[in-house]
């Protein structure tokens, strides 16, 4: 007790925004991962401003040797933001600059809190355009997206987070600023520290800047909704679209389960009766546009639907009912989970057969969607962490899914990290020589064990 009494009043001295009391402390215990039964109470939160205030935090933690969590808007759904042994939280929603758009280098010079949605519709008012497209981007920050490598739909075409990452300043654990890259789009001068840092989940440094690459804006775009009769035929679509040598933005998927769901709860005329859709968009230049409608409408032959979007409301009705997938599950049961579980596309049948057989062997209702275009699945499975037997039924099937998704050749996660709630499972997708390597880079960025400890392995 006199450590932590220490270490808040030099918290306060050196810093104007820190939160002590119980209720405060409290509301940062959480992220949107699964309850644990167990409060992890953080041992204070700091707002932080500027980058000279997080190496404060970070020197002090340092000399304490107590945690330090980077928390942006907390939508992490395993357990990343988590204190899992008490420490700092370090919430980032006041560095939320966009310090410069340049529309000549084509890049963005951003803070960690910046909204992922708020600086796409920055640069697109000068027709630029920045492609990761997670399903929250509405709260979803940079310095979030960064520390999972998020993805989201229009990964398929334009890829994830860490593509379009340039450089970075990142305060390392004793307080020292890193830099990883270079306001270039090419850079082969020494190991690639970018994609080092993108997707360690706050385990090796902090980020506190980040440069981004930006790309000219698309002049058109247009969605397919295409339902079928079977999930295989389904996935037989994603193919015949690729092979006809369209490359969609997104190709989504949604079962039935997830169709009607949210067809009850957030109405969009989506055909309740279909095994399964995929949602099909294109983008480009307006002259390209009709020649791959064309090409997708006789591809899509075999589908029983097809709605098209013919403007922005259609299109805009379209995404809306499949980023309401998770929130019209949450409507079923007190919490619904979600995953990312991801496999070679040639094994996304058995990837989504599979799914459904472990959820109906354990009792458990399940809704799947997922950027199938990618091989990924998301299987959102609506429960009471109150009732023990469901939660105990739900913990059985996560690790079949796990052991399934393994045996297809596939890993555990394709853009929600690891965190706590992955972390007794990564040995099954990732061997001991590896993991070994990892926590040798953890040792040397992180000598103390202070930066988001105890996440990934």
């Amino acid at each position: 007790m006199l450590t932590k009494n220490k270490l808040i009043s030099e918290l306060k001295n050196n810093l104007p925004d820190v939160l002590e009391t119980i209720e405060e402390r409290y509301a940062y215990s959480q992220d949107a991962s699964v309850p644990t039964g167990r409060v992890e109470i953080p041992d204070a939160v700091v707002f932080v401003e500027n980058i000279e205030q997080v190496q404060k935090v970070l020197k002090i933690a340092n000399k304490y040797r107590v945690p330090v969590i980077c928390r942006g808007a907390g939508t992490n759904v395993v357990g990343a933001c988590r204190c899992v042994h008490g420490g700092i939280i370090l919430n980032f929603s006041k560095m939320n600059k966009i310090i410069e758009i340049n529309p000549v280098n084509m890049t963005a010079t951003v803070q960690p809190g910046v909204v992922v949605g708020n600086l796409q519709k920055e640069v697109e008012k000068i027709g630029l355009f920045y492609p990761p497209d997670p399903s929250n981007l509405a709260v979803s920050t940079i310095g979030g997206s960064i520390a999972q490598n998020s993805g989201g739909a229009k990964s398929f075409k334009y890829g994830t987070t860490k593509d379009y990452i340039l450089d970075m300043k990142v305060v390392l654990a004793d307080g020292s600023i890193l830099k990883t890259g270079s306001n270039t789009i090419k850079n082969a001068t020494g190991y690639n520290l970018n994609t080092l840092f993108a997707g360690s989940e706050g385990t090796l440094g902090i980020v506190v800047e980040a440069t981004v690459k930006l790309i000219p804006k698309p002049q058109s775009r247009k969605v397919f909704m295409a339902y079928f009769d079977s999930v295989s035929e389904t996935v037989a679509a994603v193919n015949s679209v690729i092979e006809h040598r369209i490359f969609p933005a997104t190709i989504d998927f949604m079962d039935k389960n997830a169709i009607q769901t949210v067809e009850k709860y957030y109405p969009a005329n989506l055909l309740t009766d279909k095994e399964a859709a995929l949602i099909i968009e294109v983008d480009g230049l307006e002259c390209s546009m009709s020649y791959m409608e064309d090409v997708i409408l006789k591809v899509l032959t075999n589908a029983s639907a097809l709605q098209v979007s013919h403007n922005e409301d259609e299109y805009n009705r379209i995404w809306t009912a499949r980023r309401s997938s998770m929130a019209s599950c949450a409507k079923i049961k007190p919490f619904v989970t979600t995953d990312d579980v991801i496999v070679p596309r040639e094994k996304l049948t058995q990837l989504v057969l599979g799914i459904r057989e472990i959820c109906q062997k354990f009792n458990l209702e399940v809704c799947m969607v997922g950027h199938v275009g990618d091989g990924s699945v998301h299987p959102q499975i609506p429960i009471d962490y109150n009732d023990e037997d469901e939660y105990s039924r739900y913990k059985s099937a996560k690790s079949e899914i796990y052991e399934l998704t393994a045996s297809l050749g596939g890993i555990l996660s394709g853009e929600h990290g690891i965190g706590a709630e992955k972390r007794d499972n990564i040995g099954l997708v990732v061997n001991s020589v590896a993991l070994d390597y990892m926590r040798k880079i953890k040792k040397t960025f992180d000598p103390n064990n202070i930066l988001n400890p105890f996440k990934i392995f």
